[in-house]
């Protein structure tokens, strides 16, 4: 018994083997099936690798192959994995970048792309430390001293060259050429920063202290003021907190739905409605926002900061459309064109015709000796018959 199962066995094996050499050879295990043919030939994928993060030189620096280079998420410090990672972030590198001449000094960059723009925007906030000064470089830039942070686009670069400010700003701006560009719905900053009070003219408005946030290690990070617990980043929630002359903080917190929002709202009220920790606490809700005033507002002005913060729908529509509608499309142009055409056509057609007959009338009684236009001429009929031809005057 045991010998013929042994027998079926190997009978199996040669099969297998044989169908394998004749049909999966060229595939290998992972291919897509058996050769369905003698012309059937074996397909290759090409996967391209993406193009480097960090370009080999920036002005007169050279990316150096040894030392302090990273590529890959394994590179990051570990004290930013955390908030990074929650923020989408999709591929980093890093890495000194030393002279080619005597005279230029070395830097060093690192660069975070981030599957869109809100991550990137998110980890911008993160990144940024009071007292750096404004630069007009990329979406949004700040520097001080030899270091510079800029987000462009998806990307946030971290960059230090101690070449001064003019040679700083010009080997960043060289370096924004090569960052990846995103377009679509990735690369459309987030809407719940720019609602803001003051976010314009910044009045009463610390610039410094807007922080945008799409996690709860973030969140904590940069001070917020409910319970990152409590906050609901598993449901999708986004935030940004900042801080108003005066004490006051203003936190506005987005959901997805209505539903969402007012579950969130009645627990961030149970928790921070009886302390006195956060100072005065005004909380309103419009469809999925909430808007949180705490610190050192008046009530009154507290109540007027959450009352003008109001919600606006925003409807876009970035997807292609299938190829069937642009038929559709070109149909419905073709047919409207063809109507407009003949009735432009037809309308000369009229416009001639009534030129050529009229006029033509007109100059055949003018050469008769008549006049171009004349009197109309009226047909009667005469009913009364023979009998009433001669009875009187005629009527």
């Amino acid at each position: 018994m045991t010998g013929g199962r042994l027998a079926v066995l190997a009978a199996a094996g040669l099969l297998w083997a044989g169908l394998g050499a004749a049909g999966l050879g060229a595939t290998g295990l992972g291919g897509r099936g058996f050769a369905q043919g003698p012309d059937a030939q074996p397909k290759t994928m090409l996967a391209l690798p993406p193009a480097p993060l960090l370009p080999a030189t920036l002005g007169k620096l050279k990316r150096v192959a040894e030392g302090d280079v990273g590529d890959g998420l394994g590179s990051l410090d570990a004290a930013d994995a955390s908030v990074l990672t929650e923020d989408g972030l999709k591929r980093f590198a890093r890495s000194e970048y030393a002279a080619e001449g005597k005279g230029a000094a070395p830097g060093s960059v690192a660069v975070y792309k981030f599957g869109d723009a809100s991550g990137a925007v998110a980890a911008y906030d993160y990144f940024r430390r009071p007292g750096m000064r404004p630069e007009k470089l990329g979406d949004e830039a700040v520097a001080n001293g030899d270091e510079v942070l800029l987000r462009s686009g998806v990307s946030v670069v971290r960059a230090e060259f101690k070449l001064g400010h003019e040679g700083m700003v010009a080997l960043t701006r060289e370096l924004i050429d090569h960052l990846p560009k995103v377009g679509g719905s990735a690369g459309v900053a987030p809407l719940l920063p720019g609602m803001l009070p003051g976010r314009s003219q910044m009045g009463g408005l610390d610039a410094e202290s807007v922080k945008y946030a799409l996690g709860p290690a973030g969140y904590q990070a940069m001070g917020g003021v409910v319970p990152a617990g409590m906050v609901g980043f598993d449901k999708s929630a986004e935030t940004v907190t900042a801080k108003y002359k005066g004490g006051g903080v203003l936190t506005l917190l987005l959901y997805p739905t209505p539903q969402i929002a007012g579950d969130r709202g009645r627990a961030v009220e149970a928790e921070l409605g009886h302390g006195s920790a956060a100072g005065t606490v005004k909380l309103r809700r419009e469809g999925p926002l909430l808007l949180l005033a705490t610190g050192g507002w008046t009530p009154a002005a507290a109540q007027a900061m959450v009352d003008g913060v109001h919600l606006h729908g925003v409807v876009s529509f970035d997807k292609p459309m299938p190829l069937e509608f642009h038929a559709e499309v070109q149909k419905t142009y073709s047919l409207l064109s063809s109507i407009m055409v003949f009735c432009g056509v037809g309308t000369l057609a009229a416009v001639v015709l009534g030129l050529f007959f009229g006029g033509g009338r007109a100059l055949i009684r003018v050469m008769q000796g008549k006049p171009a236009a004349s009197e109309p001429e009226f047909l009667r009929i005469d009913l009364r018959g023979p009998a009433g031809k001669g009875a009187g005057p005629e009527v």
